[in-house]
């Protein structure tokens, strides 16, 4: 096929780039560069510098290309900013969707993957969280991300020949297995990324929020999944969209690891003793949150490869070991 990729600059983005290439498609990147790297583009991609906000040159460039499908990632990703700075998050996410949206509408593109994440079940009540949960953001990044699942609905219900698929990430993690690409943030806000580069002596310590959760070890647990299994999965739901789909679909391993066991492992891969200090909770944080991704494996056969938490960290390390500035 031919794809287009938003935000294909960015972490999560030039990994699917890259799969997307291995795969044999062709790819059209697209990143106006306010927080990916030109660098992180895989050089077989045709790259743009665009924003989703210019809605006549991206109809013009999905037209001209003739994309088949647009793989959606630019979006502003830190809860704790998007609440600070709600406006920012509301223009470029959901705002920016809509712009992005009517381009491929004008260019008669029929299928979209969008991704998505668990910030729009904000604390749920049962874990492992199953798609049929309600949607109860606690942030703004989450209902960024809500508004524009339900405009994709709308879009779908009013167009027979659009489809979608939103995926629902959850915490993603590690780096390109074979060294390419890596996770670099300015600033890091990650767990992993944090504690390697505390590591690294590139920053201070690393802050450990809340030690008194009602969990085994006292600290929050997450669902860590592979950068390049979340990016497979994307590949899966594409080559599946039919006419008419408007699907979602939770990424995760489906189990967790408590922030005292990322630490360790962060440990035992680098073989330093990594820096922390102990922080209060952060407001909105769920004590347990991961996902149940019966459905994916059961509707689409995928299912995450990298489960072990070491192994994962191993491919974080190796990254920022030979790129300590990351993309500079």
């Amino acid at each position: 096929m031919n794809v287009l990729v938003t935000g294909a600059a960015g972490y999560v983005g030039s990994h699917a780039v890259k799969q997307l290439l291995e795969a044999g498609h062709s790819v059209v990147a697209v990143d106006n560069l306010s927080h990916g790297y030109r660098r992180a583009v895989h050089p077989g991609a045709t790259f743009h510098k665009l924003d989703l906000a210019d809605t006549d040159q991206m109809a013009a460039l999905l037209h001209r290309r003739a994309i088949d499908c647009v793989m959606h990632f630019a979006a502003l990703i830190v809860v704790g900013d998007s609440v600070h700075e709600p406006l920012a998050y509301y223009r470029n996410n959901t705002g920016g969707t809509l712009s992005l949206l009517e381009a491929i509408e004008r260019a008669g593109v029929a299928r979209l993957v969008f991704s998505s994440t668990a910030a729009v079940y904000g604390q749920p009540e049962q874990v492992p969280v199953v798609e049929t949960a309600p949607s109860r953001p606690v942030n703004p990044y989450g209902w960024s991300k809500h508004f524009v699942e339900q405009v994709l609905r709308d879009q779908a219900a009013a167009n027979a020949e659009f489809s979608f698929v939103a995926l629902r990430y959850f915490n993603v993690a590690g780096a390109a297995a074979d060294g390419s690409l890596g996770e670099a943030h300015q600033p890091e806000t990650h767990l992993i990324p944090v504690l390697l580069l505390a590591a690294l002596g590139r920053r201070g310590p690393a802050t450990i929020f809340g030690t008194d959760y009602p969990t085994p070890d006292g600290t929050c647990i997450r669902d860590y999944i592979h950068v390049e299994d979340l990016c497979a999965a994307h590949l899966s739901a594409m080559d599946a969209l039919c006419p008419g789909d408007a699907k979602f679909y939770n990424l995760g391993i489906g189990r967790g690891y408590s922030v005292r066991e990322v630490l360790e492992a962060a440990r035992g891969v680098t073989g330093v003793d990594v820096p922390v200090e102990y922080g209060p909770r952060r407001p909105g944080d769920p004590a347990v949150l991961f996902a149940d991704p019966a459905k994916i494996r059961r509707e689409l056969g995928w299912e995450a490869r990298w489960t072990d938490l070491t192994a994962i960290v191993a491919t974080a390390w190796r990254w920022l070991k030979n790129h300590p500035r990351g993309y500079a």
